[in-house]
């Protein structure tokens, strides 16, 4: 009798244990798939479109360099037609459909979000963005008064804001996949 006892106890000790690894695994999956889709839907093309649209303004600012080394939207002296002209022409083609592709990431996918609450930073860029919609529908009308969005840019927060999330959830999907620095291990 007592050794059908142990035999049960054991039985249905290895059927927990079974059915607890089972239960964690499939939940270390479920957090894996989360983070993959947060990465590819959400942080990865926010990180990848708010360091483009830097690295683009950088070179703006830097062609177009007073000789203080300050552009000219951020100089004392006002910025020259011809400046005014070649910014529409980068706001354009470049910076005003990048703050769209990220505000349309953001509104898209917010379901993606890290956080409980909308971050302002992001808040703050959908704000932009709508700002300089109306700044490039006067353009189109022939308005040239006004050359900057309405809202200004959150520049340093968004982009020490994506680059944290994005680099947290590499992070964390390199540790569910068992790489410890991040990396791939070779071969």
């Amino acid at each position: 009798m007592p050794t059908v006892i142990v035999t049960v106890v054991l039985a249905f000790l290895g059927y927990l244990a079974t059915y607890l690894n089972g239960l964690r695994l499939a939940q270390r999956q479920a957090r894996l798939a989360r983070i993959n889709q947060q990465l590819s839907d959400f942080y990865g093309p926010l990180f990848a479109l708010m360091e483009a649209n830097s690295r683009t303004y950088d070179t703006f600012s830097a062609t177009y360099a007073r000789p203080d080394g300050r552009d000219p939207f951020r100089h004392e002296i006002p910025p020259t037609e011809e400046e005014l002209a070649q910014w529409r022409t980068w706001a354009t083609t470049v910076f005003i459909p990048t703050i769209r592709a990220m505000r349309d990431v953001v509104v898209g996918k917010a379901d993606l979000l890290i956080e409980e609450e909308m971050p302002q930073a992001l808040l703050q860029l959908c704000a932009h963005a709508s700002g300089y919609e109306i700044t490039a529908a006067r353009w189109a009308a022939g308005d040239y008064e006004e050359h900057l969005s309405l809202i200004p840019f959150p520049g340093r927060e968004l982009r020490e804001y994506t680059r944290d999330r994005f680099t947290r959830l590499k992070a964390e999907q390199a540790r569910l996949l068992g790489h410890r620095s991040g990396r791939r291990p070779p071969g």
